[in-house]
């Protein structure tokens, strides 16, 4: 079994394709854990909705808002598969991502793998513009730059419950990933956008400054000194800055992913 875990704060307008994005996968043996961080909008009844007829389904329900980290925790920890797929709840899926993903990773034997992934802007405008996906990649490269889309990636279950999201002063998937290859030693990269990804103005990684700022935050939480972390951030922030160029320039205004 895959457990898909989905985060969700305030996505009235865009949590129903990320879940059909799931039930359409032609890889079956799944569940869906969505955590609800205390919406205010109609996230919630969405989701319940879904599960009426997606016995796959389970929803939690935070008592209080707790941020990013601790409502992915939460699906995290009652993840009851081997392997644990992340997919928030503004992003999507092609419906072949696990069924590709699950055979990649057993030929390569991999216990962390991610694919490439592909772009689209709120309104659902689609970029030309794809992040490849290296087929090995180390933890040396990881800290140059995270290639590593959150909602690409597929970890075995025992890993990810030994590398807890961090708090929302950090790039948590970042130092996830970064803690995971520490042990792992690398990562798999299918060559493959079967992720779409869904660039938010108002994301955490959206503000510049806001973003080199918990990048550097990272790299101090996985046991970087200073000076050393505030350099590496220059060196990730010039990745991050030709990237987002390279998806404004390539999107195609009048084509919509839906």
């Amino acid at each position: 079994m895959v457990s898909v875990v989905m985060a969700a704060y305030n996505a009235e307008h865009t949590i129903k394709a990320a879940i059909d994005s799931v039930i359409a996968q032609t890889y079956a043996d799944w569940e869906l854990i969505i955590t609800d961080d205390r919406s205010g909008d109609a996230t919630q009844e969405i989701i319940q909705a879904a599960a009426e007829n997606e016995p796959r389904i389970r929803l939690f329900i935070h008592e209080k808002n707790e941020g990013a980290s601790a409502t992915r925790n939460t699906g995290v920890k009652n993840a009851r598969g081997e392997w644990i797929a992340f997919l928030d709840s503004d992003d999507m899926w092609r419906a072949d991502k696990l069924e590709r993903q699950l055979a990649f990773a057993a030929e390569t034997g991999a216990d962390i793998t991610y694919t490439a992934t592909s772009y689209i802007t709120e309104t659902g405008a689609a970029s030309a513009y794809v992040l490849r996906a290296q087929r090995e990649f180390t933890y040396k490269e990881l800290l140059r730059k995270n290639v590593m889309s959150c909602s690409s990636v597929m970890v075995k279950t025992e890993f990810m419950q030994n590398a807890a999201f961090a708090g929302d002063k950090l790039h948590e998937d970042y130092a996830a990933w970064l803690t995971i290859l520490r042990v792992t030693g690398r990562a798999y990269g299918l060559d493959e956008p079967l992720l779409i990804y869904r660039v938010s103005a108002g994301s955490k990684s959206g503000n510049r400054l806001r973003s080199a700022g918990m990048v550097y935050n990272t790299y101090r939480h996985v046991n970087y000194g200073r000076l050393i972390s505030a350099a590496m951030t220059v060196r990730y922030a010039a990745h991050s800055v030709t990237k987002r160029a390279m998806i404004r320039m390539r999107t195609k205004p009048t084509h919509t992913v839906k």
